[in-house]
């Protein structure tokens, strides 16, 4: 599962700290050439773990929502490493974890979820797209459950999250003739943002254990990168339009 991107160039948004940072991590380890795309200083210790662990990586400080950003971190993807085999989006607004319902969510707060997830996605796609499809490559977006089963207590994340499911069956359809498999992965995983709700709610973390069929949350680099390594490598070729859900069992109904 971690073997088998040898020669092959990622770039990976939100690479910084998280599920981010694992899948940068992992990449690496299977051989990728990693470009790890972040806002802040984050990125460049993602960056320098690689290269610790003897990988290849350049950290871009970008943010997502700017179109020249992204061209920037492609950019560098095809200038310092040849080419671009794979995007994956995985950036998500840092208001992703504030707990409200509909009318308690101000515009700034509902509009900061759009640009990160949505244009984040759009501008992803468009900058890429050129470079995958002389390369034959993928692009994959990192969903949510609360994206397919929605959510009451995160209505804004589940908004979005739930359009990335939309742009992943449409670009599957108008990118397989050109040879580009677009996916979605839906993770249950440790996070920054889960860690801290422990620390809040400390009754939580077994709460969420006796949900879960596989009697525990998923690791970012032990259970949820490998999936993504698998979908960027050849057994994934075949594999388009589709969200893929990694979660020990706990929504069956996905």
């Amino acid at each position: 599962m971690t073997e088998g991107l040898d020669g092959r160039v990622v770039l990976v948004t939100g690479g910084g700290a998280g599920i981010g940072r694992a899948l940068c991590l992992v990449c690496a380890e299977a051989g990728a050439d990693v470009v790890v795309a972040g806002p802040g200083d984050n990125a460049v210790e993602t960056a320098a773990l690689i290269a610790g662990r003897g990988g290849r990586a350049v950290s871009v400080r970008t943010d997502v929502t700017v179109s020249g950003d992204v061209e920037a971190a492609v950019r560098t993807a095809v200038e310092r490493f040849g080419g671009l085999d794979a995007v994956v989006h995985n950036a998500t607004s840092r208001r992703s974890s504030e707990v409200g319902t509909i009318d308690g969510i101000d515009g700034a707060t509902w509009a900061d979820h759009v640009a990160v997830t949505l244009r984040g996605a759009y501008h992803c796609a468009l900058t890429g797209l050129p470079h995958l499809r002389a390369r034959r490559g993928r692009f994959i977006v990192m969903t949510s459950p609360a994206g397919i089963e929605g959510s009451a207590a995160l209505p804004a994340y589940a908004a979005v999250k739930g359009a990335l499911r939309g742009l992943v069956k449409s670009l599957a359809v108008e990118w397989g003739p050109l040879g580009v498999n677009v996916v979605g992965v839906c993770p249950l995983a440790h996070t920054p943002a889960l860690d801290k709700a422990y620390t809040e709610n400390p009754a939580l973390e077994e709460r969420l254990r006796q949900v879960v069929p596989a009697g525990r949350i998923g690791d970012p680099a032990s259970d949820i990168a490998p999936v993504v390594v698998f979908l960027l490598g050849d057994g994934g070729r075949y594999i388009s339009g589709q969200t893929i859900v990694v979660d020990g069992g706990r929504f069956t109904g996905l």
